[in-house]
């Protein structure tokens, strides 16, 4: 699988996800199997860039390649600057969002908005390839299968970025209109790797092995991406890479293996993040592991009252320790709420 020039792993990768997706919950899923992580989106606006939320946003230190940024907005120029911008800050992929269906970023024609003004994504795509060539950096594309069901244009579109010199392209199998309800559907994604030489990948709903193994076959996609289910159950990729290998399900893996792989996480957690934004950020990661578990809400409740880095990990190492001691494997839990996937 690659990506322009560049060498994937595997063909398994984390989406990019809003308020999720930051550097250390990427460099997890890369350590529990996923050959490829988009960054959180980052804003085309100038002004912006230097705000903490951007900074953490545009901060790869110690991340392992390929480093892969989205961008967002609605001026082609713009874009191509941010683009530029990225890149001088280790970039190695960019990715254009058109795809996120949150109304804050559709209202303002951005995300998957940008669909229904093609001239504009075209433009943004050929502005966003040209400023990224003379540094060697792919461009890819992450979009919805249309604005709404009577407006599905992905193929066009696809095929559009494609001859403007689009890398790969991301499809999510929904609408706009739809956000995240209802069922993703397969066909149109089927339809866009029919219609393109370029790698596919498709992305929706796909929370299993099985389900991964289905899709691969119902689309001839050239790799899957999986936002929701990863969170809190970030070896989902391994899960998913053993039974698409052996075609057996992989066994449960321990609970001092999730201690360590979340205890671990934490920690990067807090450094990029700083104590006060780090301890509150991460409760809905640690929320999401304990989703399910026997317990886990009744801790959720006090550690959500935690308010230092050192107690929340000392508490959270505490939990797993007991619950080991009940039982050493993990034991199956539900899928998450939707975020804001983009």
């Amino acid at each position: 699988m690659r990506i322009g020039h560049i060498q994937l792993a595997n063909r398994l990768f984390a989406a990019p996800m809003a308020g999720v997706t930051d550097r250390p919950f990427r460099q997890l899923c890369k350590r529990l199997g996923a050959g490829y992580a988009v960054s959180e989106m980052v804003t085309s606006r100038k002004d912006l860039w230097t705000s903490l939320k951007t900074s953490r946003r545009a901060d790869h230190e110690g991340e392992t390649a390929p480093i892969s940024v989205q961008i967002a907005g609605t001026d082609a120029a713009m874009m191509a600057e941010a683009a530029a911008y990225n890149v001088d800050r280790g970039a190695q992929i960019i990715d254009i969002n058109m795809g996120c269906p949150a109304k804050k970023v559709c209202n303002k024609w951005a995300g998957s908005a940008l669909m229904k003004d093609e001239p504009l994504a075209v433009e943004i795509v050929e502005a966003v390839v040209a400023a990224c060539a003379p540094h060697g950096v792919p461009v890819t594309l992450k979009m919805r299968t249309g604005w709404c069901a009577s407006e599905k244009n992905a193929v066009r579109l696809a095929r559009a970025a494609e001859s403007a010199g689009i890398a790969m392209v991301a499809v999510h199998g929904r609408t706009r209109e739809q956000g995240y309800g209802g069922m993703a559907e397969y066909d149109t994604v089927a339809a866009v790797k029919q219609a393109v030489r370029i790698p596919v990948v498709a992305n929706g709903d796909i929370d299993t092995p099985q389900k991964a193994r289905e899709v691969l076959a119902a689309t001839g996609a050239d790799a899957i991406m999986i936002g929701r289910a990863a969170q809190g159950r970030p070896w989902i990729f391994r899960e998913i890479a053993h039974f698409l290998e052996t075609g057996e399900q992989a066994p449960p893996p321990s609970v001092a293996d999730v201690k360590t792989w979340l205890v671990d996480h934490l920690g990067d957690h807090y450094r990029l993040h700083g104590e006060y934004a780090g301890v509150r950020s991460a409760r809905k990661h640690i929320g999401w592991t304990l989703r399910g578990l026997p317990g886990g809400e009744e801790f959720r409740a006090r550690m959500n009252a935690i308010e230092t880095c050192e107690a929340q990990i000392e508490a959270v190492a505490d939990w797993f320790d007991a619950l080991a001691d009940r039982s050493p494997l993990m034991p199956a839990a539900p899928r998450a709420a939707d975020p804001a996937i983009h």
